[in-house]
């Protein structure tokens, strides 16, 4: 038996993982009732964080956020951990779920941590992110930390999700620099070159801030940091970098104007898949869609004037 909005709500507000875990669930199904449950928690967000994590597969990203939550959990913060994966192709889930990935905050009631699977989605991020971060934010949560999913040049979503945006790279990609940077590249407000053991971490650092120096000036100019997130070396000075990324925009009035473009951009989201659910339900209520895919079928309508007609609710030729 479900829970009663309102006793939803009053959990969440509460810091309950169970009740957050629920809710969450329910708004990645599109239900009414987590959409409600947003409403009337949305009053009680904006006071935490957003850090998103980025950069190719194998860079170390859950690593270094499991670090950082463990450094700000020192502090006495409360963390959430938003952790994109692929869609699995048989189940619609996550591939990586919460279980195999951030095993040292399992039992600490100060971190919650959620694994939400792409579906489809393109980005980085799954459809539900900013959602989720408003639910992390009410149940008290200072920082939230999300990872995107390793998918390369195309994340570059997150920087409409999250206040500061992390870039970490490994050294050994080969012509790795090049190849972020046309997407991801241009959207770190720092950069980190993990597993610097390695041989060749000077080599990309340099090549990083070479490529840095050739963007036009701007206030604020991104570090590249060094770390080696599995003995958390380094990792500190990424936390202060962040602080410091922080306290810029918040002096500089920027941190209001990026959340205001974040709440245009959730807006025209929810409309998007408003229209789109309504228009569908209603073309497949009354027939509409199934008589439109038969014209385009027989090649007497092309797409894209299907569409048209549904979005002006007529019907196709008989």
């Amino acid at each position: 038996m479900s829970l009663p909005v309102e006793a939803l709500v009053a959990q969440v507000l509460a810091g309950s993982h169970q009740a957050a875990a629920r809710l969450i669930s329910l708004v990645e199904d599109g239900e009414p009732a987590g959409r409600e449950a947003l409403r009337v928690l949305l009053p009680h967000a904006g006071r935490a964080y957003t850090v998103g994590v980025t950069g190719p597969p194998g860079a170390g990203k859950s690593t270094l956020v499991d670090a950082l939550a463990a450094l700000l959990r020192a502090e006495g913060d409360r963390v959430g951990i938003i952790a994109v994966d692929p869609t699995s192709p048989f189940t619609g889930g996550a591939l990586l779920a919460d279980r195999v990935r951030m095993q040292a905050h399992a039992t600490d009631p100060g971190v919650f941590v959620r694994s939400m699977a792409t579906r489809g989605h393109l980005g980085g991020l799954a459809p539900a992110t900013g959602d989720v971060v408003h639910i992390l934010d009410a149940m008290g949560c200072g920082t939230i930390l999300i990872e995107t999913v390793g998918a390369g040049q195309g994340e570059v979503e997150v920087v409409g999700t999250a206040d500061t945006v992390a870039v970490v790279t490994v050294p050994g990609l080969g012509d790795a620099v090049q190849t972020l940077k046309a997407g991801i590249m241009e959207i770190g407000d720092l950069f980190v070159v993990n597993k610097a053991d390695r041989p060749d971490a000077e080599r990309t650092a340099t090549e990083i801030n070479a490529m840095l120096r050739l963007a036009p000036p701007q206030g604020w100019r991104p570090p590249v940091l060094k770390t080696v997130a599995l003995r958390g070396e380094g990792v500190g000075e990424v936390l202060e970098a962040i602080r410091g990324h922080r306290a810029y925009l918040e002096a500089a009035g920027l941190l209001a104007v990026r959340r205001r473009e974040r709440r245009r951009a959730e807006i025209l989201r929810a409309l998007q898949t408003r229209i789109s659910e309504e228009v569908v339900a209603g073309a497949r209520a009354d027939g509409t869609l199934d008589a439109l895919v038969e014209e385009v079928a027989q090649g007497r309508l092309d797409p894209h004037t299907a569409a048209g007609h549904l979005l002006r609710g007529t019907k196709a030729r008989p």
